[in-house]
């Protein structure tokens, strides 16, 4: 089972966007559980998240939400962010036999203009986080944000492809 975690502040379309994604994991079985972690938004954030039966908290600190999640696995995604096709059956089947972090491969289909590509980094958790929770809750410290967690890993990359938030928010 996999818990998915997202962070975010004023982005309800985009939650919405990746929590509509999430909704064929929850039906197969994969996804137990969503929690949001916001920072004080001002929009619809947290309507968005009780209509889809996620778990939202305001006032968190992550070793507690790590501690919480039900599933065994977590997978961190950045509101906005959508696996493609076939996202349930790899991740299921990478969970199954594997122990170490994995991120999502880049969707070919929406790249970054070249100058963007190379003149700045990419944000920790463009492609996501897959990781044990028993890793996870290592990781953790207090105040912590979600996009340390991807510091000192070398997570593998899945075959499955992710559209980046970049492009929820691109469209806004």
């Amino acid at each position: 089972m996999l818990t998915v975690v997202l962070e975010c502040q004023d982005q309800e379309s985009e939650l919405a966007q990746t929590l509509s994604i999430l909704v064929a994991g929850a039906v197969e079985g994969l996804v137990s559980d969503v929690i949001v972690l916001d920072h004080g938004s001002r929009d619809g954030t947290s309507r968005v998240a009780d209509a889809a039966g996620c778990r939202f908290h305001s006032q968190w600190d992550i070793k507690d939400v790590v501690r919480s999640a039900r599933g065994e696995w977590l997978l961190f995604v950045e509101p906005g962010a959508r696996p493609q096709a076939g996202w349930i059956d790899e991740i299921a089947e990478y969970i199954a036999l594997n122990k170490t972090p994995a991120r999502f491969t880049a969707s070919r289909g929406y790249r970054r203009p070249f100058f963007q590509r190379v003149a700045r980094a990419r944000p920790p958790l463009e492609l996501g986080l897959l990781m044990p929770k028993s890793q996870a809750l290592a990781t953790a410290r207090s105040g912590m944000p979600l996009a340390d967690f991807v510091k000192g890993q070398k997570p593998r990359k899945l075959s499955s492809e992710l559209i980046p938030s970049w492009v929820a928010r691109a469209a806004r």
